[in-house]
């Protein structure tokens, strides 16, 4: 398999190496979480030939011993090394039942600088601070960018092909190894049943995976519209499936906690406070709904609107649903002192489409940046002081966005 080198998470490892805190590496299921580990190990000794780097991967046979916490406690006294600076990375923690013991023991001990990644089932950002008494840092892992996704496809130099790629094979990459559509598809699709019927349906003790499939397979059919959990529970219920709003808000929790659905708020820009009702869930990858849904009921302005989301996240914006007066304006991303309010569309060519985009970012009256993102298929142009992008230029930053 060809290794795309990650280097905004390695560099962000770098610059907490040495801290006191436990970093955990967390992720939708096969992001590439172990890959990141192991270049970031590389990285360890590049930089520190002395350093005593300790790894272990707990999903290997050969380290079925350490699936005792008692042993994994033993084991990494007996590798620490005095006068060296000591790293231990530990691959699928949640592996070792009650791991949690014997690593806030090392923690306390001040052995080492401590690294982990886990199935995220097992290991969810909810559970950290219980299971961690000392302070952790995370470290969230995302499928591949479409810039990731274009460097592993280098031989192809047609930037909005690769975008048309992108859209439908997302950034599993495990899923490129499969030259034909159906081996693609089939990859994602076992990711994603992999996550539901084994490791949501067991943490949580569900009956069957069947209703929680069918409360996925919805909001992959409505990524990034508004709704609710009383929304949700009473369509299912008109199509047959008897269930309540508790029960489908219990399993968005889940499948946000998992990372396979990410949970937006809405914001009042006028008022400038967050709303309580109505959010939007934006999907992990786009390949996942293309794998288990196909086209049936194709948006492509959704599933563009999808792909900025998680786009704006890997970039380190938090991000929120704008609502102006009685219109909705995509995207309002903070970072720091840093806000920009985002329209994202399909085709602007038509006149009348053009100006219901731009219309709710010609109404906001500060004086933070304003951009549209569409498939222009154009260099970056201004519209009174708006900012209109190709969405796969965007992506790839072209027009130094």
């Amino acid at each position: 398999m060809k290794i795309i080198e990650r280097f905004d998470y390695q560099n962000y490892l770098l610059s907490v190496k040495d801290t006191p805190d436990i970093k955990i590496i967390t992720g939708i299921r096969r992001a590439g979480k172990s890959e990141i580990m192991k270049s970031f190990i590389n990285r360890l000794k590049a930089d520190d030939g002395t350093a005593n780097v300790v790894y272990a991967d707990l999903s290997v046979l050969e380290n079925e011993m350490l699936l005792d916490y008692h042993q994994l406690y033993e084991w990494a006294k007996k590798q620490y090394q005095d006068g060296r600076n000591n790293y231990l990375l530990i691959d699928e923690i949640q592996l070792c039942q009650h791991f949690e013991l014997a690593i806030n023991s090392l923690h306390t001990l001040k052995l080492y600088d401590i690294y982990l990644t886990g199935s995220n089932a097992f290991l969810l950002s909810s559970d950290l601070a219980t299971l961690f008494t000392g302070r952790h840092i995370e470290v969230h892992v995302f499928p591949f960018s479409f810039n990731e996704f274009c460097a592993y496809f280098d031989s192809e130099d047609d930037l909005q092909v690769l975008f048309d790629r992108y859209v439908v094979e997302g950034g599993l990459s495990g899923s490129y190894l499969y030259e034909q559509e159906r081996g693609k598809k089939s990859y994602i699709k076992n990711v994603y049943h992999t996550i539901l019927r084994r490791d949501l349906t067991e943490k949580y003790h569900l009956p069957d995976s069947k209703m929680l499939e069918q409360v996925t397979e919805y909001m992959m059919d409505n990524i990034s519209n508004t709704t609710s959990p009383n929304n949700v529970s009473n369509c299912l219920t008109s199509n047959g499936t008897t269930t309540n709003h508790i029960t489908v808000g219990s399993y968005l929790k889940y499948l946000c906690d998992a990372f396979v659905l990410y949970k937006v708020a809405r914001y009042d820009i006028q008022g400038k406070k967050y709303l309580q009702s109505l959010d939007k869930y934006y999907l992990a990858d786009t390949g996942i709904r293309f794998a288990v849904l196909g086209k049936r009921n194709m948006d492509y302005g959704r599933v563009y609107e999808n792909i900025v989301a998680l786009e704006l996240l890997r970039r380190g914006y938090g991000i929120y649903v704008g609502k102006l007066y009685q219109k909705e304006v995509d995207f309002v991303a903070m970072k720091e002192n840093e806000k920009i309010y985002i329209q994202v569309s399909d085709d602007i060519t038509n006149s009348n489409t053009f100006e219901r985009e731009i219309y709710p970012l010609m109404k906001i009256r500060d004086a933070y940046p304003k951009i549209l993102i569409a498939r222009t298929k154009h260099e970056l142009y201004d519209y009174q002081g708006i900012k209109i992008y190709d969405l796969a230029r965007w992506l790839r930053s072209i027009d130094g966005e």
